[in-house]
C-alpha cells in the first residue's frame, strides 16, 4: 500500500489550515472521500478505474468503509451533503419532451429513405451493390457513437458531472476525440464486413471496388461523426441551460440528422470516388489513408481524459460487435433491393430501423440514468433481480415502466405520420393500401415491444457485471433495432407480395 499523499492538491495539513473549525478526523474523512472520488490517469493505467465511475456522483462505499465512515461521522457533527436532485416528471411532461425530438428524427429518417430510393439508381449503387451493406452499418453509428454520447453526457449531466466548467470541457472533449477514433476505425471494419460478405455468396472479388467500399466508408463515418458530435454537445447544453431532461431529447435528436447526414454524405462521395475510378485511380486510396492518418491524433486527444482513456481500451466490443450486427442486415437489404418484386422496401428501411433506435435509445438512457443515481456498481433494484419477464418493462413498481408505456404508445400514430408523409412525397413504390399498412404497422409494433424489453433485460444485466449501460448498450440495442427491423419490413414484403397486394410503379 502506497502512503496516501497528495489528492488533486490537498494534503491534511492543508485542510485543517482551511477549515480550522473541523477536527483532524473530519479532515481525514473528507481526504478519504475525496481520493475515492477522484480519478487519475495512473489509477486508469492501474486498471482499478471502472467505466461506471466517471458518472457516478460519489462511489459507494463497500461494508466495511462504511462501518469506518459511520464511526468516523460520530466524532464529528453531521454536514448535509449537496447531491443532485433525480429529475422528477409526470408522464404528460415526459411524453411532451420526447414528442418534438421524435417527430424530427422520424421526419429526418423520411428524408433518408427518400434519398436512398433516389440514389439506389446512380451508377456507383447500381455496379456495386455492396454499398447497400454499408447503409445500415454507416446508418448504424449514430446508435454506436452519438447516441452513445449523448446517453454518456446526459447522466454526467443528470447526476452534476458538468457543473464544472473545466470538467465539463474535460468530459466534451475527450468523448469527442474518442468518437473519432471509433468511428474511422469502425467505418474501416463496416467496408471490410461488406466486401466479405459481398464476395462470399457471389465468389466475385474486385481490388478497385474494395478500395473505393472502404475509402467510401471511413470518410462518411469520419465526417458525419464529426458533425453530429458539434451537434449533440450543443444540445447537452442547451438541454441543461433549458432544464430539459437531456435523456428525452438528446438521443432522438442525435438521430434526427443522423441517417440524412449519412446517407448524402455516403452516396455523394462513392458517386464521386466512382467516376474516378477508370482516370485517376490513386483517388480512392488516398482518401481513405488521409482520414486513417489523422487517426493516431484523435487517439493521444482522448488519452489525456480519464473517462475516454479507459473506453478507448474497454469500449470496442459494442461497436465492433453492432456492427457487425448491422452488416447482417445490410446483406438482407442488399439481397431484399436486387429482387425487383420487393422495389419498395428501400424507403421505408431508415424509417422503420430509425424509430425503433431512436425509441429504445430513450429507453436505455433512463434506465442507466436512475442506476447511476440509485444503485452501485453490481447491485440492481429489488424489481430488477430475480428472473427476467416481459411484463416487468411495462408494468410494476419499476420507475422507467411508465416510460416504456409513452414510448410503446408513439409508435403506431409516428408511423402512420410518417408513411402518410412518403406517400404525399409521392416516393416509394408502394400503394398504402389497408393490408399494407396493417402488416407494416404490426411490424413496427413488434419491432420496438422487443427492443425495449430487450433493452430493460440488457442495462440491468451490464450493471449488474460491472459495465457502464451508457457505453455499452445503446450500441447493441440499435444494431439489433437495424436488423429486426430490417428482417421483418423484408418478412413482411414477401408476405404481401405472396397474397397479391403488389405494386411496383408508385413513384416511379
Amino acid at each position: 500500500m502506497k502512503p496516501r499523499g497528495d489528492v488533486k492538491g490537498l494534503t491534511i495539513e492543508k485542510l485543517d489550515k482551511l477549515q480550522p473549525t473541523a477536527s483532524h478526523v473530519e479532515g481525514r474523512r473528507l481526504l478519504d472521500r475525496a481520493s475515492r472520488s477522484s480519478v487519475t490517469l495512473s489509477d486508469c493505467g492501474d486498471g482499478g478505474y471502472s467505466e461506471t465511475e466517471p458518472m457516478l456522483a460519489e462511489r459507494r462505499l463497500s461494508a466495511e468503509e462504511a462501518d469506518e465512515e459511520e464511526e468516523e461521522e460520530e466524532e464529528v457533527e453531521e454536514r448535509p451533503r449537496a447531491l443532485p436532485n433525480m429529475p422528477k416528471e409526470s408522464p404528460l411532461a415526459m411524453a411532451l419532451q420526447i414528442l418534438l425530438p421524435f417527430l424530427l428524427a422520424g421526419f429526418g429518417t423520411v428524408s433518408a429513405g427518400m434519398v436512398l430510393d433516389i440514389v439506389q439508381h446512380w451508377e456507383a449503387f447500381q455496379f456495386i451493390t455492396e454499398i447497400f451493406i454499408l447503409v445500415p452499418a454507416l446508418l448504424g453509428l449514430k446508435g454506436n457513437l452519438e447516441m452513445t454520447l449523448a446517453s454518456r453526457l446526459s447522466t454526467a449531466v443528470n447526476v452534476g458531472k458538468m457543473d464544472s466548467p473545466i470538467e465539463k470541457w474535460n468530459l466534451i472533449i475527450g468523448n469527442l476525440a474518442l468518437k473519432q477514433v471509433q468511428a474511422t476505425v469502425v467505418g474501416f471494419l463496416a467496408a471490410v464486413a461488406a466486401v466479405v460478405l459481398g464476395w462470399i455468396p457471389e465468389g466475385k472479388f474486385q481490388m478497385s471496388h474494395a478500395v473505393l467500399l472502404c475509402s467510401s466508408s471511413v470518410a462518411t463515418a469520419f465526417i458525419a461523426s464529426l458533425l453530429q458530435g458539434f451537434l449533440m454537445v450543443g444540445v447537452i447544453v442547451g438541454s441543461k441551460k433549458t432544464g430539459i431532461n437531456p435523456d428525452n431529447v438528446a438521443t432522438p435528436i442525435a438521430a434526427s440528422f443522423g441517417d440524412l447526414i449519412t446517407l448524402a454524405i455516403l452516396a455523394w462521395i462513392s458517386q464521386g470516388l466512382y467516376k474516378c475510378l477508370d482516370t485517376y485511380p490513386y483517388v480512392s486510396s488516398l482518401v481513405c489513408a488521409f482520414f486513417m492518418c489523422l487517426t493516431p491524433l484523435w487517439i493521444v486527444i482522448s488519452s489525456k481524459h480519464p473517462a475516454s482513456r479507459t473506453l478507448l481500451y474497454s469500449g470496442w466490443e459494442p461497436v465492433i460487435t453492432a456492427m457487425v450486427i448491422s452488416s447482417i442486415g445490410g446483406l438482407i437489404l442488399d439481397k431484399t433491393v436486387s429482387d425487383p418484386d420487393l422495389a419498395g422496401i428501400v424507403v421505408y428501411t431508415p424509417v422503420i430501423n430509425g424509430i425503433g433506435g431512436n425509441l429504445v435509445a430513450i429507453q436505455a438512457s433512463r434506465i442507466s440514468t436512475h442506476l447511476h443515481f440509485h444503485c452501485a456498481p453490481g447491485e440492481v433494484p429489488e424489481e430488477a433481480k430475480g428472473c427476467y419477464y416481459p411484463c416487468r418493462t411495462f408494468w410494476g413498481s419499476g420507475a422507467n415502466h411508465r416510460s416504456a408505456q409513452v414510448l410503446l404508445l408513439l409508435v403506431i400514430p409516428g408511423h402512420i405520420l410518417f408513411l402518410y408523409t412518403i406517400h404525399l412525397m409521392k416516393s416509394g413504390h408502394t400503394t398504402l393500401t389497408p393490408i399494407f399498412m396493417s402488416v407494416y404497422l404490426s411490424a413496427a409494433m413488434l419491432q420496438v415491444l422487443l427492443l425495449l424489453c430487450i433493452s430493460d433485460w440488457m442495462v440491468h444485466s451490464m450493471w449488474r457485471s460491472g459495465k457502464d449501460p451508457d457505453s455499452f448498450s445503446i450500441p447493441y440495442l440499435t444494431a439489433l433495432g437495424d436488423l429486426l427491423g430490417t428482417a421483418l419490413l423484408a418478412l413482411s414484403f414477401h408476405f404481401l407480395w405472396v397474397i397479391g397486394d403488389q405494386d411496383s410503379d408508385v413513384g416511379d
